[in-house]
């Protein structure tokens, strides 16, 4: 089975971004910048994909980065040390130095992962904590970074209701407004 690649393209008008999802999409996601300057992105970039992760991890450069989910170097249960509660024993190697600055539910500066992580985990009923394994923190931050993008500055449209693809109509609306309301169109 062939990995899912993501498409990277710089779309700065709308009728750009029309005529690329006509030619290479639909596609079930979109990502852009909703701040300027943009981060992790260049101005106008978008990122699409038909999976989530794939976008995600493109975004921050997951595999080229040679990122990983560890543990951390710390005892949790050591008191001592003054640590935020809501830390966690994980963390992800090589984390994105541009997102330290962000606040954020579920990650702290370093890469540093929080209990809101571990909580997605789903653990078998008598199965404890210890017992987590990184591929299951990867694929929990992965959830709770999708649901996180708009706290992080990003734009992610995805699909609604019985629909494949990204919501895209109401975006696009609002888009060509500005850019009429801007003298473009």
């Amino acid at each position: 089975m062939a990995m899912e690649l993501a498409k990277r393209e710089i779309l700065p008008h709308s009728n750009q971004f029309k005529q690329f999802w006509k030619e290479k999409g639909p596609f079930k996601y979109a990502l852009t910048s909703s701040q300027f300057p943009p981060v992790l992105l260049e101005p106008e970039e978008w990122i699409f994909s038909d999976d989530i992760q794939v976008i995600l991890k493109e975004l921050m450069q997951f595999d080229k980065l040679k990122m990983k989910v560890v543990k951390a170097q710390f005892n949790p249960g050591n008191k001592s040390i003054f640590r935020p509660d809501t830390l966690s024993s994980w963390k992800i190697n090589n984390f994105p130095e541009e997102w330290d600055a962000f606040i954020c539910d579920i990650f702290f500066p370093g890469g540093h992962l929080t209990r809101a992580v571990l909580d997605r985990i789903k653990m078998p009923e008598g199965k404890i904590e210890a017992k987590i394994e990184a591929k299951m923190v990867e694929t929990a931050f992965f959830q709770c970074l999708e649901n996180s993008m708009d706290q992080l500055g990003y734009q992610l449209l995805k699909p609604r209701g019985a629909s494949k693809y990204a919501a895209i109509t109401t975006y696009l609306l609002e888009w060509e407004e500005d850019e009429q309301d801007a003298g473009l169109l």
